[in-house]
């Protein structure tokens, strides 16, 4: 069932996480080569959902990119465990920095899942749960640029797997 994202902006939690799981379905389905995705922590993202496991196995190709950024990954290793799985699967498509709170500007979404091209979903205000979402429009150029930049300032973190003696 093909999906189609609709533009605007979403309250609340659900509405929110549905949007995630919309998203990256619609990401897979249109081919999307790179997917940015930047949280505190992801703890409230549907990260180890069966339909997203299996939504985010469809769009990694190899010539594809997940570049993922948060202040930490805490989160992720204790709430999503089939992911963190996924992530050693599909290391060869996985990108993961930590960056500083301070990186991330004030005025700034302090979450987003972008797709290059195709849309954009970012998260206003995590504590209301206000998102906007937008297909293909102009704003997604200086979003992907405050990506960017968040990006260049980071450190290389969530490795697939620990290396020890």
């Amino acid at each position: 069932m093909a999906v189609s994202l609709t533009e605007g902006i979403i309250n609340g939690r659900q509405d929110f996480v549905q949007a995630v799981r919309e998203g990256l379905q619609y990401a897979a389905e249109q081919g999307g080569r790179e997917l940015l995705w930047l949280d505190a922590d992801f703890a409230a993202w549907p990260l180890s959902e069966p339909a997203m496991l299996e939504a985010l196995k469809q769009w990694a190709l190899p010539h594809r990119r997940l570049r993922i950024a948060a202040a930490q990954y805490d989160a992720v290793q204790r709430l999503h465990p089939r992911f963190v799985q996924w992530r050693r699967t599909w290391d060869h498509v996985v990108q993961a920095v930590q960056y500083q709170a301070e990186d991330v500007g004030v005025g700034r979404p302090v979450g987003l899942l972008m797709a290059p091209g195709l849309f954009s979903l970012r998260l206003l205000d995590a504590q209301q749960w206000r998102a906007a979402l937008s297909v293909r429009t102009a704003d997604d150029v200086a979003c992907r640029e405050w990506f960017d930049a968040v990006w260049q300032r980071s450190t290389e973190s969530f490795s697939a797997s620990t290396l020890g003696l």
